[in-house]
């Protein structure tokens, strides 16, 4: 299997003048900002090479330090790893690491140049720690959120009058930070914006989607999702997906060095049986319920897995736990009860379709 590492070693040595920034590269940039570059690159408008970045990250940190925090973030060390020297990366240019941490919000962005090519501004999503998802699933009865509110101040920062063919992308909850700066930054800054990628990105509530600040970026969007997902559906979208094969079947589809590579593109498929009948009933009980009754029974939920001691989504042994946690809170009801242990069923298997 072909993956974002198998294009690193065919390409790297190429321009982007020779071969055009394409949908790969978005991935590549938008998981570079999951790792930790904090003391390394200077928010604001100081430039660095990103080659002496991550160099400097190299020699800081090793595969172990990032593997513990997550697979996404021992995906972008690899990644990492791939790019150092590399001929096609080597003239883009970092500036405006920020990371923010506090009880309302994770937030973290940092922006890449390519002279005289474009701009990439990078907001990083969350992984598999239950912290995450949790500002992940506030998201359904909440809007904006602190994180939004940090993504389009950000965005209105970074963006200047001198910047040509800005791309705006993420991963995961990045993917929505990426929309939703969009829709809401300044209208100078949105008219720079050529594209906005959202790399299995979460979703928006539908009052959102139908506002006139989608209506102006909606041409403008690109939706890559794993054939797998169970992130990108736990909201609405509006317009296509293009689906991307992975190489697994559960929850680990989310993570981007399992996509598979077909020269410049990934491979295109159709979505899973499992994933669609999942999105139809995330969006039947989004219907079915107000923001209100959202927030009680998604707090309820969590707070029951917290006192659990469940911290990791990808604990198989603790997930089964906490299915059997769902199945007794009587302060949910029926239906959410069953959304919530299809879902994590799903999560924790994956299980039950032939390969797409």
């Amino acid at each position: 299997m072909e993956n974002i590492l198998s294009y690193l070693d065919k390409y790297k040595d190429e321009s982007f003048k020779e071969i055009e920034f394409n949908e790969i590269d978005n991935v590549i940039f938008s998981a570079i900002s999951y790792s930790e570059f904090k003391d390394i690159i200077p928010d604001g408008r100081n430039y660095m090479s990103l080659n002496d970045a991550l160099i400097k990250f190299k020699n800081k940190y090793t595969l172990k330090d990032a593997a513990k925090l997550g697979i996404a973030q021992s995906d972008s060390y690899k990644i990492v790893e791939s790019i150092i020297d590399s001929k096609r990366y080597k003239d883009i240019i970092v500036y405006g690491y920020r990371y923010i941490s506090s009880k309302d919000t994770q937030f973290c962005a940092m922006s890449f140049k390519c002279k005289n090519l474009f701009t990439y501004v990078a907001f990083e999503g969350t992984d598999h720690l239950l912290s995450g998802w949790k500002e992940d699933f506030e998201m359904v009865y909440n809007f904006p959120v602190a994180a939004h509110k940090e993504a389009i101040k950000y965005l209105d920062e970074m963006v200047s009058i001198f910047d040509k063919h800005v791309i705006i992308g993420g991963h995961s909850k990045g993917g929505n930070l990426a929309l939703v700066s969009s829709m809401y930054c300044n209208s100078l800054v949105r008219f720079k914006i050529r594209n906005i990628y959202m790399n299995d990105g979460l979703g928006l509530r539908e009052k959102q989607i139908k506002s006139k600040e989608y209506k102006k970026i909606e041409h403008k969007l690109i939706q890559i999702v794993p054939n797998y997902t169970l992130v990108s559906i736990m909201l609405k979208h509006n317009g296509e997906f293009d689906i991307v094969k992975s190489s697994r079947k559960d929850i680990l589809a989310h993570a981007v060095l399992t996509w598979e590579v077909d020269g410049l593109k990934f491979k295109r498929t159709e979505l899973s049986d499992n994933s669609k009948k999942m999105e139809q009933r995330i969006n039947i009980w989004l219907d079915n319920h107000n923001d209100k009754d959202r927030k009680k029974m998604l707090l309820t939920f969590f707070e029951a897995l917290e006192d659990a001691g469940i911290e990791n989504l990808y604990d198989a042994k603790s997930l089964k736990s906490a299915i059997n946690i769902i199945k007794s809170l009587s302060k949910i009801d029926k239906e959410t009860r069953t959304l919530l242990f299809e879902f994590f069923k799903l999560v924790l298997m994956g299980k039950g379709e032939k390969e797409q």
